[in-house]
């Protein structure tokens, strides 16, 4: 089954080179590829465009919904190659939406691009199939708090977390709102062991001014707790755009 994209604008995916905006290769230039739907619904989310379609009922703070045909595109693996080696990068981002939703298709894909290096962004509740998981270089695990909206049953599953937590490839990303969910970060660190250089801490928000005042409160807990911080670089730069 080919692959299923999200889109740039209508008929276009969202295929494109930058640098990336956050986590531990924040500032590195590659390839993004972008694909569609999603397990989990954030109210926060801000590719909502993935996965918040017209009838889907999980709930979005920002309300809208999305057409499918305007927003989804499916193309198979060997053009998706193609476009993503006439960009010249030698590292590949790919996200969602939860990627690892379609592991076989990637699988397939990857097999096309053996010289690039390869992050997956990932909300940390599946798992890549070995076929797939032989081939990424780097895992960016994002657990979703309570404040997300998602049931914890949904999103944060032990054997999953278990398996992230001693895979020396994966990397924690939790997106932080408020200062009281830096307890729920504490509690998933301490039943998991995750590796605390390993962990970041990233301020929820979708523009500038947003992002530097929970810096400001953010910063001192990650040097209290001996946490990471991660940016959003791509926010900075670009706004919240798609393509970028």
């Amino acid at each position: 089954m080919p692959l299923v994209l999200a889109t740039q604008a209508p008929g276009e995916p969202e295929i494109f080179a930058s640098v990336q905006g956050e986590g531990p290769s924040a500032g590195m230039p590659c390839t993004f590829l972008r694909l569609s739907r999603c397990n989990l619904a954030c109210v926060w989310c801000d590719t909502a465009y993935t996965w918040h379609f017209a009838g889907d009922e999980r709930p979005h703070r920002d309300g809208v919904e999305f057409d499918r045909k305007a927003n989804q595109l499916t193309l198979d693996e060997a053009e998706i190659a193609a476009r993503i080696a006439a960009l010249g990068q030698k590292r590949l981002v790919i996200t969602g939406g939860e990627p690892l939703l379609q592991a076989p298709a990637l699988a397939r894909l990857l097999e096309l691009l053996p010289d690039v290096t390869v992050e997956i962004e990932t909300n940390g509740t599946t798992k890549a199939n070995p076929p797939l998981d032989i081939r990424i270089d780097q895992f960016n695990v994002s657990p979703k708090l309570a404040h997300s909206g998602n049931p914890a049953d949904l999103a944060l599953i032990p054997e999953r977390l278990d398996a992230y937590a001693t895979d020396p490839r994966a990397w924690f990303k939790f997106v932080i709102a408020a200062p009281a969910d830096l307890d729920e970060v504490l509690a998933l660190r301490d039943r998991y062991r995750f590796k605390r250089d390993h962990v970041f801490l990233m301020p929820e928000g979708t523009d500038s001014a947003t992002l530097r005042e929970r810096e400001q409160w953010l910063a001192p807990l990650c040097v209290e707790h001996g946490f990471r911080m991660s940016d959003r670089l791509h926010i900075h730069l670009f706004g919240d755009t798609r393509g970028t």
